[in-house]
């Protein structure tokens, strides 16, 4: 059966490959297109130098061009959203028009100009109908002149924090995480059409740079058939062009700032109306990369080297080919908690450089660092095969080489309580593809069908060793407590003189021993490879008949990796305009496949059935098979509404149900995590957004939602530890009752300074594994070190721990408390119904700078001043997350950016 499965999947790419030679061999940015026209007067004869304006003003695009001597115009890499257009020509009355993109297919308008008795003043606004987009698929859109002037916090993952600011249904997790509505990693951006579904922050991959970006839609709702795997956002980006530039267009820009942060971008757009290239390099130093498990920065030091290139080139009136190129090497140190720096496990003795080992000697700090080198090439041609159809066929190979390197003494790299393995990793991801699709457009219908191959090689080779003596001892002190003298290697020694009054340890693995290092062991070796096939088929229709939208669509899913899966999964939406109150109500529905994680996929799928990594790895779950896709049902029912042309409100309502849902667990005190699986999920909750377009100067946009994410036991794959789960149902860490963010933008003066301000609110994420009281019975934390307490931010009355004397029985339990973390009252905690949460936070970021210092024309120079966390706010992401672990919001930061723009 699975030999026959195999010869279908390969026979089904071969068609869809010879299919596409066979139509064309070429095409473009398949998430964007062309707006052109020709305008001419009431004769016919054409008007030159006429001034065309286009805007969307939700999305911040405003751009504007003249015609030329035949009185043509052209707009090259719009991205698919309404527009309002306007033409004006002195001697002519204003033309306006309505314009909406929604295919790869060219927009091509004839504009006739009526001559006017008088001179007129246009200004370009938009109607209340403008604002609003008549479709069933609830998404934000997001343009470059909108979000330059959004202060972002994590430089190294921009774009992620940009989707976090900007986007209703984010949770804000830390470095560059988000848990997109309900769910931990089940996004997935979409480049130029390119699908890339592997992770995409700065722990697991490099991302392409916000200076590469044009545009951005955020689907958020119930996803088109064109998206597939991990659907809970997608991230549609377009990037920049240099196409149509004449005159090369770029930007030197270098800043430095806080935790002697520096940073210098240079960009440059060139071309003409038939090719074009825009080029961005960029380098990063931060003392503060990641984001660390202390307030107080420790060992916390990256750097990060980026290059884009996109280049365009129409080759014919019908052919266009469209490549992006990128490379980009970040490498960053772990950062330590006060107990990884002073490693005092063994014997409570700091000295000047660290802990001691087992052996008596100084084991120095912990050093574990981590290098990714990411590189990416997409060649896509486009051929327009007449004015209603466009044919797209793309390829892609995208690479990401990812390196941990343990302690220079691999003692080290022992965390208490946290972390009693030294690890070594090695791990390549490498995701090929081809992709074509053809794009119809006429009448009512907009139809796309299309089909992506995918073929990811994995390759895991790691290294590990245990450095806590006490993980597995030989035996047992009189007193009860674990033997750590190096010498016993052997149950028989119990009682002797190496172990005088003690006894052996009846849990003791001796196949552990081996890889022992505190007993003179050595590293044990895992090495594991998979070739993952995917195959995927799609139809979508969208069809406009009056004030009705009508998304349809179905998408069949191939997946042949460890384990083989295939999923039908239809698309429905249906949107109705009511245009005399400006109202657009809407629903939809999607079935999904979710696929795997593929980071760690092979190491957590079989590791936990080898005797020697199933205790390191700490599994949990009773099914030792590999990990098979899971499957979604999903609803979603919103409403968008326009309040005149000042205001456009879009909400959604959501509810999704998973079968097989995934999430990460971590090793350790390490960025080295690993797929895991439960047994079903529901994600109920609502998101919405309020957009103030641009007014005089001001402009401010909020997103908000509130998402439980509620998981059911049991695990059913993966490594790592499990949270426990009181009744089976548990709340993860995804699960915040409140987010939102408002942004606020003004620039008074057309060529003067501006400012942007965010006001970011979190209720709190589900915390870790922080003690609870019960009722009428003292607390015991002996559980946590002094370092995890304080980091908890716990206290007992007026008692606080510190590093020499922490907490350890809290008698009244209601004395017992938090300052970080918001504990249920005493007898009250229940994992489903009422966990222990991160404490509130409201985080304040500040932007202030000016475009044009010397009121340049041809040459300009700009200055930026930025303060994040303009409080210096105390918070935690989250505490002894299992699959994130602790990890402190940034403190305040400041950063001056000076540019030169040509």
């Amino acid at each position: 059966m699975l030999a026959s499965y195999k010869k279908s999947l390969r026979a089904a790419f071969l068609a869809v490959f010879y299919l596409g030679l066979g139509l064309s061999a070429y095409a473009q940015s398949g998430s964007s297109t062309s707006v052109t026209g020709t305008v001419v007067d009431a004769s016919g004869a054409v008007v030159p130098k006429a001034a065309v304006e286009i805007q969307n003003p939700v999305s911040g695009l405003h751009r504007t061009t003249t015609t030329d001597g035949a009185g043509k115009f052209n707009f090259p890499n719009i991205s698919f959203n309404p527009y309002h257009l306007t033409v004006t020509q002195q001697g002519f009355a204003a033309y306006s028009q309505d314009i909406d993109v929604r295919s790869v297919v060219p927009v091509t308008l004839n504009i006739s100009l009526s001559v006017s008795s008088s001179t007129e003043t246009v200004t370009v606004e938009a109607a209340a109908e403008d604002l609003l987009e008549n479709t069933s698929s609830f998404h934000t859109d997001v343009d470059r002149d909108l979000f330059v002037k959004l202060p972002i916090e994590s430089q190294s993952s921009a774009l992620s924090s940009l989707v976090t600011l900007s986007t209703p249904g984010v949770a804000a997790d830390s470095n560059g995480l988000f848990h997109g509505l309900g769910d931990h990693a089940e996004n997935s951006f979409s480049v130029d059409s390119q699908p890339i579904t592997d992770q995409q922050s700065k722990v697991f991959s490099n991302q392409i740079p916000l200076d590469a970006v044009e545009s951005m839609e955020v689907i958020s709702g119930a996803p088109p058939a064109e998206f597939g795997e991990k659907t809970s956002v997608v991230i549609n980006v377009t990037t920049r062009s240099g196409q149509g530039l004449t005159t090369p267009k770029g930007n030197l820009t270098t800043s430095y700032g806080s935790f002697g942060t520096s940073n210098v971008s240079f960009n440059l757009g060139y071309g003409g109306d038939k090719w074009g290239n825009f080029i961005s390099v960029s380098g990063l130093n931060s003392g503060r990369f990641l984001d660390p498990p202390e307030f107080a920065v420790t060992h916390d030091k990256g750097n990060q080297e980026n290059l884009f290139d996109r280049v365009d080139f129409q080759l014919s009136k019908a052919d266009s080919i469209h490549v992006n190129l990128g490379y980009t090497r970040s490498w960053f140190q772990t950062p330590n908690s006060f107990d990884a720096q002073n490693a005092t496990a063994w014997s409570g003795v700091l000295v000047d450089n660290g802990g001691l080992g087992p052996d008596g000697n100084p084991v120095g700090f912990a050093d574990q660092r981590s290098q990714i080198k990411t590189f990416n090439i997409a060649p896509s041609w486009t051929r327009i095969v007449n004015n209603n159809t466009v044919f797209t066929l793309g390829a892609f190979v995208r690479r990401d080489q990812y390196n941990y390197y343990p302690s220079a003494d691999p003692f080290a790299d022992l965390a208490p309580g946290v972390q009693s393995q030294s690890i070594i990793q090695d791990r390549t991801l490498t995701n090929t593809g081809i992709r074509s699709s053809i794009a119809y457009v006429k009448g009512i219908h907009n139809i796309k069908v299309g089909a992506t191959y995918q073929q990811t090689f994995l390759d895991e080779n790691d290294r590990l060793g245990i450095v806590d003596p006490t993980l597995n001892p030989v035996c047992f002190n009189a007193d009860g407590s674990p033997n750590t003298n190096p010498a016993v290697t052997d149950p028989g020694q119990c009682g002797g003189a190496q172990d005088p009054g003690g006894s052996a340890n009846p849990d003791f693995n001796s196949l552990l021993l081996p890889f022992d290092l505190t007993r003179g062991g050595g590293l044990f070796g895992f090495k594991g490879h998979t070739d993952v096939k995917q195959l995927a088929l799609y139809l979508q229709d969208t069809i406009t008949k009056g004030s009705w939208s009508f998304n349809l669509g179905l998408r069949g899913d191939f997946y042949n990796g460890l384990t083989t899966h295939k999923e039908a999964e239809p698309r429905l939406g249906i949107a109705y305009n009511i245009k005399p109150s400006n109202t657009i109500l809407r629903v939809s529905y999607a079935r999904a496949l979710e696929t795997p994680f593929n980071e760690n996929l092979v190491l957590s799928s079989i590791g936990c059935g080898d005797a020697v990594l199933n205790p390191l790895l700490g599994c949990n779950a009773p099914n030792l098979t590999p990990f098979s896709p899971g499957w979604r049902n999903e609803f979603h029912a919103g409403v968008e509404q326009s309040v005149g042309r000042y205001l456009v409100f879009s909400g959604e309502y959501i509810w999704k149900y998973t079968h097989n849902a995934y999430d990460f667990s971590i090793l350790g005190a390490t960025p080295v995590t690993f797929p895991i699986a439960w047994q079903r999920s529901k994600i109920p909750g609502f998101a919405g957004r309020v957009s103030v377009p641009n007014f005089h100067g001001f402009s401010a946009l909020t997103v908000f939602s509130s998402v439980a994410a509620r998981f059911f036991a049991p695990q059913v794959g993966g490594a790592g530890a499990a949270p426990a789960a009181g009744g089976g149902v548990f709340r993860i860490d995804h699960d915040e009752k409140f987010n939102q963010t408002t942004h606020l933008q003004y620039q008074p003066w057309k060529k003067g300074p501006w400012v942007g301000f965010n006001w970011r609110y979190d209720s709190g994420l589900v915390a870790g594994a922080v003690i609870v009281a019960d009722a009428n019975t003292p607390v015991n934390l002996t559980g946590l070190t002094a370092d995890q307490q304080i980091q908890a931010g716990l206290f007992c009355g007026n008692q606080r721990p510190t590093y020499s004397a922490p907490l350890t029985i809290c008698n009244d339990p209601t004395q017992y408390g938090s300052a970080l973390i918001t504990l249920p009252a005493p007898g009250t905690a229940n994992d489903d119904h009422n966990p222990p949460r991160i404490a509130p936070r409201h985080l304040f970021d500040v932007s202030v700078g000016d475009d044009n210092l010397f009121r340049g024309d041809k040459y300009k120079w700009s200055l930026q001043l930025t303060a994040i966390n303009v409080t210096n706010k105390t918070a935690l992401y989250n505490f002894l997350s299992t699959f994130s672990g602790t990890h402190y919001v940034t403190p305040r930061a400041m950063t001056a950016e000076l540019g030169f723009h040509f």
